[in-house]
């Protein structure tokens, strides 16, 4: 152990995260000549290639994947070990934070998160993000301190909790033609739909079910929020399926009401993710906690239980 450098494991983790030698020098305060010289220390000391160029790009060598996780847990609890305990002062705790979410979520969450903070550590600030049309990885930049959606995270450096979850629901103006009594499929298939998705899509679980049955529904329009799906809502003949806990504030403001669903949908989970560098950070740690409280409170918190994880399975936006 005397001649190993654990240094190298800091850089090995720079360089698996970010699949690139200037990249993981920005991030280590480096010169990129100086990354590749550890980079080739790593190599000796591996006896792997680690990241091999293709292209203009670098990807990972099998090995270098075998190693990622690993290297994250080992990197992760050598830090915890070397830094020294911290008392949180909250009145004096100066931080910005900036968090970024799906809107209905955003919306649950603000006035009490702001309530919260502002009774507790006055000189936190935050910024409040909607979704951006495109996945980016703000949250590895350090661009966005938590993200808030129905998705766990399919890369290894991003850290997750699953909050509550909610039910999906058919929100409707109450003078619809078709309020009156119990929603069937077929008075479904007999209504103009929007959709919510960020990214434009006109096709989502609802589809999916009907399908299954060998039916489709009729879609005229997507919307990039909750929001602006139920105002048009309000204002025309057209539904939506939104989730029912986090949407029911805006429905009742806009005077709709809301059916169950003839399908089975599954429930619709809260997921609130981050980078693992913020682990062991007492303050995000804090804020972590003032969030997930608010979300229990917001949704059914039926996953309040389970435990902060490190990678999850990858799977898509809407």
């Amino acid at each position: 152990m005397a001649h190993v450098d654990l240094n190298l494991l800091v850089a090995l983790d720079a360089l698996l995260e970010e699949n690139s030698v200037t990249a993981a020098a920005d991030r280590l305060h480096l010169s990129p000549p100086a990354m590749s010289r550890t980079l080739a220390r790593i190599r000796r000391a591996t006896g792997d290639d680690i990241l091999v160029r293709a292209g203009r790009t670098m990807v990972p060598t099998p090995r270098a994947l075998e190693l990622r996780e690993e290297t994250r847990e080992l990197v992760r609890r050598a830090t915890a070990v070397l830094t020294p305990v911290r008392r949180l002062d909250l009145a004096r705790l100066n931080r910005h934070f900036t968090v970024r979410g799906h809107d209905a979520l955003l919306a649950a969450l603000a006035a009490p998160l702001i309530a919260r903070i502002g009774a507790t550590a006055p000189n936190i600030h935050l910024s409040l993000l909607a979704e951006s049309s495109a996945d980016q990885p703000d949250l590895a930049r350090g661009q966005v301190d938590l993200e808030i959606g129905a998705n766990e995270p399919g890369r290894p450096e991003i850290s997750s909790e699953v909050v509550g979850s909610d039910r999906m629901v058919l929100a409707l103006r109450r003078e619809h033609p078709l309020a009156k009594g119990r929603v069937g499929v077929d008075k479904l298939l007999r209504m103009a739909f929007v959709t919510v998705s960020r990214r434009g899509r006109l096709h989502d679980a609802v589809d999916d079910a009907l399908a299954e049955r060998g039916l489709r529904r009729r879609v005229i329009a997507s919307l990039p929020t909750s929001t602006a799906a139920l105002d048009v809502v309000s204002r025309s003949d057209a539904v939506a399926v939104v989730a029912e806990r986090v949407c029911r504030p805006a429905s009742a403001r806009l005077g709709l009401v809301t059916r169950r669903l003839p399908l089975e949908l599954p429930p619709t989970q809260v997921v609130v993710t981050w980078h693992h560098r913020h682990d062991s950070d007492p303050a995000h740690a804090w804020l972590r906690g003032q969030v997930r409280e608010v979300l229990r409170e917001a949704t059914d918190g039926t996953a309040g239980g389970r435990p902060a994880t490190g990678p999850g399975g990858p799977r898509e936006s809407a």
